[in-house]
């Protein structure tokens, strides 16, 4: 599988000398809450306890976020959710509060820049992009081994963890994918287009991809592992992957200007999508090889030469991916793509053998074909907001309401 930016801190980075981290689900961009005044702007406008409580955990998640390593991530989650549906009541166009106070974040790996955008929707794209990251952070977990001296995969519940790994990347998929469907369209052009680069459109629907892709990936490991699954399953698997990576490589294409962790992830897709078109190849020349004609063993050929190529390629791409800042290492190969750094080049060399005369005498026929489109299976999980938290409906709103503006008269 591959390597990827490092977030082993949500917040607070320790640097640790002599160590380059390795990672194995892509993380594109942590983005964590930055100290605003919200009780000032929000003081004689909604209910003293709402403001309270709204201040109070978004204060939470910051300290969380800011002190604390990936081990909090649980409780990093049940704040973002609990502030969530407090959250929920600031977008309500009835209150009219979308655009009553900045919020401010900032981005881990551009030097703490702060962004502030007085919109409740921001926020809560913010919010669910942050819940989308940790999920992929918690994917990683999963994969990475937290001691970076380890070469070698435990065994052991290995099946286990690549099946809560796939259900975290749909998880977080389906985080960004509300993102793009349900929440960017309630804010105005002229906000959007000064939105951080990972909350653009394009990107989020890149790393929405990207996840399915990488749970694909996993997905052709444990069929690798199966008895039961078929060359056929495999093959589509791997092809299915190839869609997957295609696609986000044209979210990302729309935009040229890479830089930092931008350009980082654009070569993690580029690299990722060589190695899953070399698997894709490699168990496309095996189903056509079966057959009789000497097309198909001509084809067949072909299949493997590519997948050899594009194997070799994708360890180049790997290399360039990794020395790209922040530096990263790769992880041992294991899974799908073990097999295969073995698999094909012995099985290029032995089939180019055996069909050489074939080669030389069907010139014509020497065309690399097709890979088979099929339709894709893994969908991003349904996310839903939380309903807004009962204070917002409360019948004592207005009541409490006044009793707050007298007492902010009384104290000013």
């Amino acid at each position: 599988m591959g390597c990827a930016v490092s977030v082993y801190q949500v917040g607070k980075k320790k640097k640790h000398k002599g160590i380059i981290p390795e990672v194995s689900i892509f993380v594109p961009s942590m983005r964590v809450p930055a100290q605003c005044d919200l009780h000032r702007t929000l003081k004689g406008v909604i209910p003293k306890d709402l403001a309270d409580r709204l201040t109070s955990i978004r204060n939470q998640i910051l300290l969380i976020a800011q002190d604390t390593d990936v081990s909090a991530i649980d409780e990093l989650q049940k704040a973002l959710d609990e502030y969530l549906s407090l959250l929920v009541g600031l977008t309500r166009k009835e209150f009219g509060h979308q655009e009553l106070t900045g919020f401010k974040w900032k981005n881990l790996e551009d030097g703490q820049e702060e962004t502030s955008v007085a919109n409740s929707w921001f926020e809560l794209l913010s919010v669910l992009h942050m819940m989308a990251m940790l999920t992929l952070v918690e994917a990683n977990m999963k994969l990475a081994p937290r001691d970076i001296a380890m070469t070698e995969r435990a065994v052991s519940g290995v099946s286990d963890c690549m099946r809560d790994t796939v259900d975290l990347l749909l998880k977080a998929s389906g985080y960004l994918d509300f993102c793009v469907q349900n929440v960017l369209v309630h804010i105005p052009p002229d906000i959007k287009n000064k939105l951080p680069k990972h909350l653009h459109q394009g990107i989020l629907e890149a790393t929405s991809n990207q996840a399915l892709a990488q749970g694909t990936e996993i997905q052709l490991g444990l069929a690798l592992e199966s008895q039961n699954a078929t060359l056929s399953v495999k093959r589509r698997l791997a092809c299915e992957a190839v869609s997957y990576y295609a696609q986000t490589l044209c979210c990302l294409s729309g935009d040229n200007n890479f830089h930092g962790t931008a350009k980082k992830h654009l070569l993690f897709i580029k690299w990722k999508y060589l190695e899953a078109k070399a698997a894709a190849y490699y168990y496309h020349g095996i189903i056509i090889d079966k057959g009789t004609e000497p097309s198909c063993h001509v084809s067949a050929v072909c299949c493997f030469l590519a997948a050899e190529e594009l194997l070799a390629e994708s360890k180049k791409a790997s290399l360039s991916f990794c020395l790209a800042e922040p530096i990263t290492r790769t992880p041992p190969a294991w899974g799908v793509m073990k097999h295969l750094n073995k698999k094909v080049p012995e099985t290029a060399a032995k089939k180019s053998q055996m069909y050489g005369y074939l080669l030389d005498q069907e010139k014509d026929l020497r065309v690399l074909p097709d890979l088979p489109e099929f339709q894709l299976s893994l969908k991003p999980d349904d996310y839903t907001l939380p309903e807004a938290d009962s204070t917002w409906d409360s019948e004592k709103w207005d009541i409490s309401l006044k009793e707050h503006l007298k007492d902010c008269e009384e104290t000013d």
